[in-house]
């Protein structure tokens, strides 16, 4: 199997996130082409197929070119300190069983492997709240932080969203609101209200 040729020096960072996309394409056949495509310039760590064949197209060590512009918790240059893991799907269809179950084996080995704890694993959304939707309102998080592979909200005090939002390492932005509902309540609709000051408040 070959691997993407798209990958650089990490430029001394060392993984601390690890970035859940979507491919966004039609199939994973597609996908991979893309991915592994110099002429394209973007590449990411591992991709999973819908019947949860997992293929490595970068090492880890290496510098996948999957998060693009957009920053985490202050710091941009989230490719030289993250994993990107891509998801065959084209964004309008439910996360097939066979592929879930395989994320969470290869978020298991990848945390364990690089010390990453659950609020590590974020959404390409959650970094570039301004361009990207994926993995998307139909990705399980609740399923993930059940078995302690993601985080998710279980109430507290009512306090000022902008800076729970802040806490948690979303960037600043008029995009922001969108991007937390998109993840935690994807059914919400209107201005910020007290279920969000809460949810935040609670991560």
């Amino acid at each position: 199997m070959s691997l993407s040729p798209n990958h650089g020096d990490r430029r001394g960072q060392r993984p601390e996130l690890i970035v859940l996309h979507y491919t966004g394409m039609a199939d994973g056949a597609s996908a991979r082409a893309r991915l592994c495509d110099p002429l394209a310039e973007v590449s990411a760590h591992w991709l999973i197929h819908e019947d949860g064949t997992t293929e490595a197209l970068v090492p880890e060590d290496r510098r996948a070119w999957h998060a693009g512009a957009g920053e985490w918790r202050g710091s941009g240059d989230v490719n030289s300190r993250s994993i990107g893991i891509e998801l065959v799907n084209t964004g309008a269809r439910p996360f097939p069983e066979p592929q879930m179950a395989a994320l969470e084996a290869l978020l298991r080995r990848i945390m364990t492997r690089w010390d990453i704890v659950p609020a590590g694993v974020i959404a390409h959304s959650d970094m570039a709240p301004d361009r990207k939707i994926d993995p998307g309102p139909r990705f399980d998080w609740r399923r993930l932080a059940l078995q302690g592979l993601a985080i998710w909200p279980e109430g507290g005090d009512e306090q000022p969203l902008a800076a729970s939002l802040a806490r948690i390492g979303y960037p600043a932005g008029p995009a922001t609101l969108a991007a937390f509902r998109l993840r935690f309540r994807p059914w919400a609709e209107g201005p910020e209200d007290a279920t969000d000051r809460i949810l935040a408040a609670g991560l």
